[in-house]
């Protein structure tokens, strides 16, 4: 016998084959303008510094720029895993550049940045999963940037717990780690990555001292809303602090389909459901990205 959760999957799934998914109006982004906009983007063409707020065309540049926050990546553009949801290259990842720590925090430096967000792509191929590297960049951009604060967005570096001790070590404002998607998608929207080890990452970092940590989930993969609900008592029993619920969009025709444009009007429900669970901040929304407002959840 059927559970419901496996009868309303099957009705969603049927009706979204028989849907035609075309982008709504409110995934429509203004261009970015201002002049705090305007002078970063000279800096960024003038200097060629690599944020992912435009190799990633993120819809909430102008906003997080006017406020003083940019998002950088580390250790290369491309990745050891193939998930199904990322634009980032899959592939044989170049050597490690050691002097990366310092262009990061020049760039910092360079943009004014107030808040910084690092990234990376997962460096399966390395033994210390590119940990080093991420210590020493912090270390870097505290040394030039001193009164910039931090949130490291980290993978999930294996659950070997000596690498996460030295993001443990640098201790950042905020740590964060997504969780992407809910339980029975995670195998095919993350493929290498596991749900439970994610958590547990989050629940380390937590008990080992990190004053704030963070998660974010992506919608319209096929998820149901009770599985939502779910996820998000997840994220809380683990103790995460920060929840970031946006809109999966398809980088290619290769990745994974876009199964549903979720509505701003859910996208609040969850919103409502998260902070009555006791998360201090929850960004919902459909334009909603990992960095979003990332300046505000230090506080």
């Amino acid at each position: 016998m059927k559970t419901v959760l496996e009868n309303n999957l099957a009705v969603a799934t049927a009706d979204q084959t028989e849907k035609t998914i075309t982008k709504p109006k409110w995934l429509k982004v203004k261009l970015p303008i201002g002049k705090k906009y305007t002078e970063l983007r000279g800096l960024v063409d003038k200097y060629s510094l690599n944020t992912i707020c435009t190799s990633g065309s993120c819809p909430n540049m102008g906003e997080c720029w006017g406020e003083g926050t940019a998002t950088f990546m580390i250790l290369g553009n491309t990745c050891t895993r193939s998930c199904g949801f990322c634009g980032v290259k899959t592939g044989r990842p170049e050597t490690v550049e050691w002097d990366e720590p310092e262009k990061v925090a020049r760039s910092i430096k360079i943009m004014n940045i107030k808040h910084a967000v690092i990234t990376s792509v997962d460096r399966d191929d390395l033994k210390d999963g590119g940990s080093i590297i991420w210590i020493e960049t912090v270390k870097a951009i505290r040394r030039m940037n001193p009164t910039t604060t931090l949130e490291t967005l980290i993978p999930d570096f294996q659950g070997i717990e000596r690498n996460i001790d030295r993001i443990v070590q640098a201790n950042p404002e905020v740590v964060s780690h997504n969780v992407e998607t809910v339980r029975r998608l995670t195998r095919e929207v993350r493929i290498q990555a596991k749900y439970d080890r994610s958590l547990e990452v989050l629940r380390y970092l937590k008990e080992k001292g990190i004053r704030r940590t963070k998660s974010g989930i992506m919608l319209g993969l096929g998820e149901l809303e009770e599985e939502v609900f779910q996820t998000l008592r997840d994220l809380r029993e683990a103790n995460v602090d920060v929840v970031t619920i946006g809109q999966y969009l398809q980088p290619s025709k290769k990745h994974l389909p876009v199964k549903e444009f979720i509505t701003p009007e859910q996208f609040a429900i969850y919103e409502k459901f998260g902070l009555e669970l006791g998360f201090r901040h929850v960004e919902s929304g459909p334009l909603v990205r990992s960095s979003y407002k990332a300046q505000k959840h230090i506080l």
